[in-house]
């Protein structure tokens, strides 16, 4: 089965000081299969929000390939949205004019765009709150309305970057269970950034451990952990066994992170 979303030897680099690059990708190569939920897992730094944007078309690699469905990205694929760590917002539209926005760029009418918008407030669990304005809703509820915006407009593919990282850990759980049953529900194929094992262990059917940078693949860990997963599952042995083996393979990059970082200070 061929993948939907792909890199082919990627590397990407940056100017740093002194006329040097730094090289935050090198020579990476993965498959995305169609319906999965991804988790993209490493040490701050190791590309992980790098390799989210080139799959998004934001920027271009700098050797190697990026492609959706097999067709190269050369520039922002709208069939990949993107859900950011900030809520994103218009703060002058209500959570109807929010979630309708995608809609109306596609130039959906107006009769299909409502309908469309109140599916997918209604998914988040948001009814009631349509004519709200995003200072109106707490941290959480405003990322449901991120959510459903992006899924309103319908891409292929959804990209994550760490977007519970603001939340406060209570409220974190409960997105994280919301996310799985939004994704059981839709079946969109899910690429999602985190720096927590458990966040990993507790959404993905796959994590991918990044290196310390510059990120190449370290190890790719499919989930056994059965599904659909709550936060009780933390409580089984097979999980503690799981999450011992994930933090074995981090340690040494979190480690390597930080002996970098201090070199440089």
């Amino acid at each position: 089965m061929a993948p939907i979303l792909s890199a082919r030897h990627v590397t990407k680099t940056f100017a740093a000081e002194a006329g040097r690059t730094l090289t935050a990708i090198h020579d990476l190569s993965l498959d995305v299969v169609e319906g999965e939920f991804l988790c993209l897992l490493g040490a701050s730094g190791c590309g992980k929000s790098t390799m989210l944007s080139l799959f998004a078309g934001f920027m271009q690699p700098n050797a190697g390939q990026v492609m959706l469905r097999g067709q190269p990205i050369t520039r922002i694929e709208p069939r990949c949205g993107m859900v950011f760590q900030s809520y994103a917002l218009f703060p002058w539209k209500t959570v109807r004019a929010n979630v309708e926005f995608g809609l109306k760029m596609q130039r959906v009418g107006r009769t299909e765009r409502h309908a469309t918008a109140q599916r997918f407030i209604d998914l988040v669990k948001l009814s009631g709150f349509e004519d709200r304005y995003p200072t109106e809703l707490s941290g959480g509820m405003q990322q449901r309305v991120t959510l459903a915006r992006i899924l309103a407009a319908n891409p292929e593919v959804l990209l994550m970057d760490e977007p519970f990282a603001a939340l406060d850990a209570m409220t974190r759980q409960v997105m994280q269970e919301e996310l799985l049953r939004i994704h059981d529900a839709n079946h969109k194929t899910t690429v999602f950034i985190t720096h927590s094992i458990d966040e990993a262990l507790i959404l993905s059917d796959r994590i991918v451990v990044m290196s310390a940078r510059p990120g190449r693949i370290k190890a790719i860990l499919p989930n056994p952990l059965p599904a659909p997963r709550h936060v009780s599952v933390q409580l089984s042995p097979e999980y503690a066994a799981l999450k011992a083996q994930v933090w074995q393979l981090v340690e040494s990059e979190v480690l390597a992170h930080d002996e970098t970082y201090r070199s440089k200070q």
